[in-house]
């Protein structure tokens, strides 16, 4: 199998037909191809609008409920058996005249994965792309990972690559910042963006407070995942420390006849001494955990993309 296109889908029914005549259209001539549709706990006749194409390329998986779209996308990455994985949007705002190109950028540039970038895109500008704006600046800004987009579904990878990312929780949306933690090789190109012609979007401004709690998670598995002690120690070491010489000098007061009892400084002090301890046990615990993480799954701290000798390869 050359290709697996993977489209999620929550309440799509009027979406269905149309769509799947875009990625045919689109596909046309393509040598072999999958169409995965993955139900994540629609409500409406979407699963039976499917059923009814009766289309042999396409597998269909239905979800038991509303797992959210991270997780949708990673069962039908999970289920995929193309070289190449295309995920997109059921809402027809993505393009899939753009998947071809897409591809020939990919295998020309040797590039892991080639993101769309949303051109002249079609959504309203104060509840979709002013905070989307916003959005991808602070991302680009704490990450490194300098994209224009990365709220746009339509992408292309390489197997290996997209089968190799921790999906969990809504960290779809973080796509290329994960790739860039394996290591991979990520470019942007421009697609089309059209209006939703039918259904309501799953999303709103409640999504602001779930991106910045998944950006600081992201941030912490850039730097400090394969050393976590990095993070807490020097908080720890810092806040022990202050606590242990305002409690000293508290002592030295008090040695000398002074009452010291009830004195916001000494609550400080002991605040900060008992806080500076608990994050040194907390890097430590958090050290732990990462070696089991990686020695008890035989995971190595690093990833090989070729290895290459002078005569063999």
């Amino acid at each position: 199998m050359e290709l697996s296109v993977i489209v999620t889908l929550k309440n799509e029914e009027d979406n269905i037909v149309p769509l799947m005549a875009a990625i045919h259209n689109a596909l046309k001539g393509y040598i072999t191809y999958e169409v995965i549709l993955v139900d994540d706990g629609s409500t409406d006749a979407t699963v039976a609008r499917i059923k009814q194409l009766a289309d042999p390329l396409i597998k269909l998986i239905i979800l038991y409920k509303n797992y959210g779209q991270t997780s949708a996308m990673k069962a039908g990455i999970d289920a995929a058996v193309g070289n190449l994985i295309v995920t997109l949007d059921g809402d027809l705002q993505n393009d899939p005249s753009d998947i071809l190109p897409m591809i020939k950028i990919l295998e020309e540039g040797e590039w892991d994965v080639v993101a769309g970038r949303r051109f002249k895109r079609q959504d309203g500008f104060l509840v979709r792309k002013m905070p989307s704006k916003i959005a991808n600046y602070i991302i680009r800004r704490s990450t490194g990972v300098y994209l224009h987009d990365y709220g746009c579904t339509l992408r292309v990878f390489r197997r290996e690559m997209a089968q190799s990312l921790g999906l969990y929780g809504e960290l779809h949306r973080f796509i290329p910042v994960l790739i860039s933690l394996q290591g991979g090789r990520t470019t942007e190109v421009d697609v089309k963006h059209h209006a939703r012609q039918f259904g309501s979007s799953k999303y709103g401004l409640n999504r602001t407070f779930k991106v910045i709690s998944d950006l600081l998670l992201m941030v912490f598995f850039q730097k400090y995942m394969q050393k976590p002690m990095h993070l807490f120690a020097p908080t720890g070491l810092g806040a022990f420390g202050i606590g242990s010489l305002i409690l000293t000098y508290l002592f030295v007061l008090k040695l000398f006849g002074e009452d010291i009892w009830g004195r916001p400084l000494m609550i400080v002090g002991t605040i900060l001494l008992l806080g500076g301890l608990q994050l040194l046990v907390l890097g430590v615990l958090a050290e732990i955990i990462m070696r089991t993480y990686y020695e008890s799954q035989g995971k190595t701290i690093y990833r090989i993309r070729k290895i290459w000798q002078a005569g063999i390869n």
